[in-house]
């Protein structure tokens, strides 16, 4: 990185490594202070915590709606046709 101060579009992806993998400090300092005066990224970072914390949730598996219904060979091959014109 040629300058001092991550953009945006750094800031979201850094901190999507983040929740992966630990930052080295210099990136996280410029990812906090990027926050610090960006409430867009602070929304992003917000909502990508939410995210995890949902997905990890015992909460979602009741929402989840049963996806193991198959469709009908007319259904098929409808989607089939489709897809080849």
């Amino acid at each position: 990185m040629k300058h001092w101060m991550f953009c945006c579009k750094d800031v979201s992806q850094k901190f999507s490594e983040s929740m992966d993998r630990k930052l080295p400090f210099h990136h996280r300092m410029f990812i906090r202070i990027h926050m610090l005066m960006c409430r867009y990224c602070s929304r992003f970072r917000s909502q990508l915590l939410l995210l995890r914390e949902l997905s990890r949730s015992d909460k979602i598996a009741g929402m989840v709606q049963d996806f193991s219904i198959e469709l009908s060979p007319q259904a098929r091959e409808r989607i089939k046709a489709s897809l080849k014109a």
